[in-house]
Parts: C-alpha cells; sequence; structure tokens
C-alpha cells in the first residue's frame, strides 16, 4: 500500500486479517507501528471502540457532500457471502466488499 502514497504520506491501518492466535486481526497494525521509525510514511493504526450515531451521521454528510469517497472494490448478495470472504481472503478487494441483504 505505501507504493501509492507521497514520499511523507500517511497510511492508516483499519482492519486486519489473519495474524494467528496471538495477535489476530491487529497484526497488520503492529507490524505498521513497528516498521513506521525506519520508513519515510507515517503508517498508524485505526482501531474502533464503538459505533458512535453522532459520528455516524457526520460520516454520512461527509459522503453526501463529496468530502469522503469510500472506494468500493464489489458487491455479493448475501447467498454469496462464502465467496465474498473468499475473495478478500485470496487478497483480490483493492477497496471495501460490501455484502448486500
Amino acid at each position: 500500500m505505501r507504493q501509492h502514497l507521497s514520499p511523507k504520506g500517511t497510511l492508516v491501518i483499519v482492519g486486519g486479517e489473519g495474524g494467528g492466535k496471538l495477535v489476530g486481526s491487529v497484526a497488520r497494525t503492529l507490524r505498521a507501528a513497528l516498521l513506521s521509525p525506519f520508513v519515510s510514511h507515517q503508517l498508524k493504526g485505526l482501531i474502533a471502540t464503538a459505533e458512535n450515531p453522532a459520528d455516524l451521521l457526520e460520516l454520512k454528510r461527509l459522503i453526501a457532500e463529496g468530502a469522503v469517497t469510500p472506494v468500493l472494490d464489489r458487491t455479493f448478495p448475501l447467498a454469496e457471502a462464502v465467496a465474498a470472504i473468499r475473495y478478500v481472503q485470496q487478497g483480490h478487494a483493492r477497496g471495501k466488499v460490501v455484502v448486500t441483504l
């Protein structure tokens, strides 16, 4: 992901996968924190603790105004949820993958 940043850009890791039993889904965030002092980019992790309705409304407003554009790779119907999970696990996703109800 760093190859797409400007030379002094910031990469914010949100979520993750894999990592095994010891560190679970925070493995990517931990690797970023350990690597950050040695590269020109700032690598930071973001872990959400709970949804805040006011924050979600603000995010909705920003998206509606075009100030924030979510990157969506593809959508899958609920009946293909297993295929969606495989798609993400195999590293094909280049944005968020959405399962629709």
